[in-house]
């Protein structure tokens, strides 16, 4: 039954996290990205420049529905490799979005272009953090980016950027460069705002001293899959005997780690200490 509840209870705030993130991201297009004349990131830009180059013909291909067309094909091929779950929400996320954007309207709040793409910036890289942080994502290149974080640990962000700005040099080349300019530095500042606020791939070291190493190790061991590095010590003012234990974790799993340790030994001395780069096996808990 506790299981249960836990499933519910996770299922129903990434419900809350898509919707949240599906909304966001109709705001920011049509409140900052619309006004500016710039293009989103990702499969959604594709779509939005796919409308701009057919409409020179006189045919209507909607965004709403090139976000869909683009997206459920990348989908299938994600389904087995990223988490079943994790796609079916994501994909979940795109349809409220696309809805979003046909039943609401929201108004311009700039008439500056650059309060726009700066805005429009920060907004659609949250809408994009918030569902990654409720277990799913925006779709599209997200599923790429994902896809290849899991297989090499780190995150790739920054080669979503180059595909995007791939993409705007098109938009540069046919609509003019000057909002592809703009483009490029929305694009930049949505990408910080998801490394900024998205942490999942970077790792962090951590240094315990405690006087109760027994406790501490087993609870550790039995609800983390990291491998744990235990030396014997002794205090240089008590003169009392202590362990040593180290260990690199996920910077998203830290405050969980604390806490578990604390309450096995509430006098656990905890050092957290950025981890640059790391090398050997290292276990990535994969998204469901």
């Amino acid at each position: 039954m506790k299981w249960e509840i836990h499933d519910l209870k996770r299922y129903g705030i990434t419900t809350a996290a898509v919707i949240c993130s599906g909304l966001l991201q109709a705001f920011a297009m049509q409140t900052f990205l619309t006004p500016a004349q710039i293009l989103s990131s990702g499969f959604t830009g594709v779509a939005v420049l796919i409308d701009k180059i057919t409409s020179l013909y006189g045919v209507s291909f909607s965004t709403s529905l090139g976000m869909i067309a683009l997206n459920v094909p990348v989908a299938i091929f994600c389904y087995k490799h990223i988490g079943k779950k994790f796609v079916i929400f994501s994909l979940l996320q795109v349809f409220l979005a696309s809805f979003f954007l046909k039943v609401c309207t929201f108004q311009p709040l700039f008439d500056d272009v650059l309060l726009n793409v700066c805005f429009g910036g920060f907004s659609y890289g949250m809408a994009i953090v918030i569902a990654l942080k409720g277990n799913a994502s925006t779709a599209g290149t997200d599923f790429i980016a994902l896809y290849v974080s899991n297989k090499k640990g780190k995150s790739i962000w920054q080669y979503v950027f180059v595909f995007n700005c791939s993409m705007l040099c098109i938009f540069g080349f046919m609509f003019g460069w000057l909002y592809a300019g703009y483009s490029i530095l929305f694009q930049f500042l949505s990408t910080r705002t998801i490394e900024s606020f998205y942490h999942r791939y970077k790792r962090v070291t951590l240094q315990i001293t405690t006087h109760k190493p027994e406790p501490v190790i087993s609870a550790y061991v039995a609800n983390y899959r990291h491998g744990l590095s235990v030396l014997e010590g002794y205090g240089g003012y008590s003169n009392q005997k202590m362990s040593l234990l180290h260990t690199v974790v996920s910077s998203y799993e830290v405050h969980d780690i604390v806490a578990l340790m604390q309450k096995q030994d509430p006098h656990v001395i905890i050092n957290v200490l950025p981890t640059e780069t790391f090398y050997g096996g290292f276990y990535q808990k994969p998204l469901d």
